[in-house]
């Protein structure tokens, strides 16, 4: 993929569409999770690079290699896989990181860091769980699967939805729309993994595939996941006022009975909701 014209820079993109991010013409500049993708998946590259055993130790311990179901169930290779790459073909790690960068920027900018580093693993992770299941069930072949490949393509499928007639430009020469670009590469993932056994690389296309469903549903879900976790907050809200409710009506019950009767006369848990009531007034004075 080659680099496109940045239409979101002009004015009437801006107020064309309200999910645009506001950007300078030229290079856009590096946010702070970008970058250290950047850096880490570059890095690991190269010392894998220069250092043959290491990268073997890696890959076999570090990606996602449904070998035996146990290895499949060590989670940690959901993460770990992503940061991998081929060291022998060159243009696995470049185009991923030329991605990332362009693509990247604009929904850390968008979105958070916080927020797009959980959704780039959230992708990248998905890939990982479809891959063994398809192994394991006899559909793909078994082998270590590397590659950031699928966190990747979840970028792109997000932006494709969000900004459907961005232009990119295709090896560099050809013009499209990125959302034609996204439908192209989810028909080849799918195209693949019908017939496996015509490409080695079934399982890096069902990567792909997961990463772009896991993008998709992202996004699309924004919307319900903000209605929920309001709902959720107002919830934990009404149960911690009810509870206070309730403690304030014991402690009333309690006071009274206090100027009734005594202090001798409450019970273990009377006198310890008391003394809960006054480490709690305690504390917030001292506030």
């Amino acid at each position: 993929m080659g680099l496109y014209d940045r239409d979101y820079t002009q004015a009437d993109f801006q107020s064309q569409n309200r999910y645009a991010p506001r950007m300078r013409i030229g290079l856009p500049r590096l946010t702070p999770v970008v970058k250290w993708l950047l850096i880490v998946n570059v890095s690991i590259f190269l010392l894998c690079f220069v250092m043959t055993p290491l990268a073997n130790f890696l890959f076999y311990w570090f990606s996602v290699f449904p070998e035996s179901v146990g290895m499949s169930l060590q989670l940690w290779r959901l993460i770990t896989y992503q940061f991998l790459h081929d060291t022998s073909i060159f243009r696995h790690i470049f185009i991923n990181m030329l991605v990332l960068y362009f693509f990247g920027i604009i929904l850390e900018q968008l979105w958070g860091s916080k927020k797009f580093l959980t959704f780039y693993l959230i992708c990248g992770a998905m890939g990982g769980i479809l891959y063994p299941i398809l192994a394991h069930i006899g559909w793909l072949s078994k082998g270590p699967l590397i590659g950031a490949s699928g966190a990747i393509l979840g970028i792109i499928a997000a932006c494709a939805v969000m900004f459907p007639n961005l232009r990119v430009f295709v090896l560099g020469i050809f013009p499209m729309r990125l959302v034609v670009l996204a439908l192209i590469i989810a028909a080849i993932s799918i195209l693949t993994l019908l017939r496996p056994d015509r490409l080695a690389n079934a399982g890096g296309e069902a990567a792909h595939l997961a990463g772009m469903v896991a993008g998709v549903a992202y996004v699309l879900s924004e919307s319900w996941r903000a209605k929920l976790r309001t709902k959720v907050r107002t919830d934990r809200w009404n149960r911690k006022m009810t509870e206070q409710r309730s403690i304030h009506a014991q402690l009333d019950q309690i006071l009274e009975k206090v100027h009734n009767q005594g202090v001798h006369s409450l019970s273990r848990k009377e006198k310890k909701i008391l003394k809960q009531a006054t480490e709690a007034e305690r504390r917030r004075n001292r506030l």
